[in-house]
């Protein structure tokens, strides 16, 4: 005995209702943020460990290969050694500002949908806690890349690299994002 209907199978198709086309569910990018934050942390304190290792002396450099070589200097300011203040309480102004920025960007990533904002705050959050723990353990950030060769005035480190390349991103997202508003009026 069957439960089915033999003209349930010949019933004419109803069309099913017309929906939206999917849309991209918007995903939140603190996760991305802080991996790469760890990335560059990683990156950057292996990088500084490699070459604090090497026991070159204040101001000694070393050619390694065309326009760079590696240059010993002990950054007392911030990033590429902007606002350079040879007192103690600088060292923990410093310290504490980067330590206020890394939060205040890590509780933001953690509501931040774009892509490219999320990559600039795991980028700038790293390098800010990198030069930070310099800070802390040294009293001044310990940097070596050196491209004065190619009239590049600063030497600098991964951390430094991290911060720079976040901003531009930044930027770059913020610019987007208001040509994007501007587009929708």
């Amino acid at each position: 005995m069957s439960l089915e209907t033999p003209d349930a199978d010949l019933a004419p198709e109803t069309p099913a209702p017309e929906t939206a086309p999917p849309q991209a569910v918007a995903t939140s990018q603190g996760p991305t943020a802080y991996a790469l934050a760890l990335a560059v942390l990683l990156a950057d304190q292996l990088s500084k460990m490699w070459f604090l290792a090497k026991g070159f002396a204040e101001s000694q450099s070393e050619h390694v290969f065309g326009p760079f070589s590696l240059t010993m200097v002990w950054n007392r300011g911030v990033s590429f050694g902007l606002f350079r203040g040879e007192a103690e309480w600088v060292r923990w102004v410093l310290t504490a500002f980067s330590f206020v920025v890394a939060i205040v960007i890590a509780v933001w990533a953690r509501k931040v949908q774009r892509p490219l904002l999320g990559w600039s705050f795991g980028l700038i959050m790293g390098g800010a806690v990198g030069n930070m723990i310099d800070r802390i353990r040294f009293g001044a950030v310990a940097d070596f890349l050196d491209f004065q060769a190619l009239m590049f005035p600063w030497v600098f480190n991964v951390a430094d690299s991290a911060i720079s390349v976040g901003v531009v991103l930044l930027l770059i997202d913020t610019w987007k994002s208001d040509r994007d508003a501007k587009a929708k009026v």
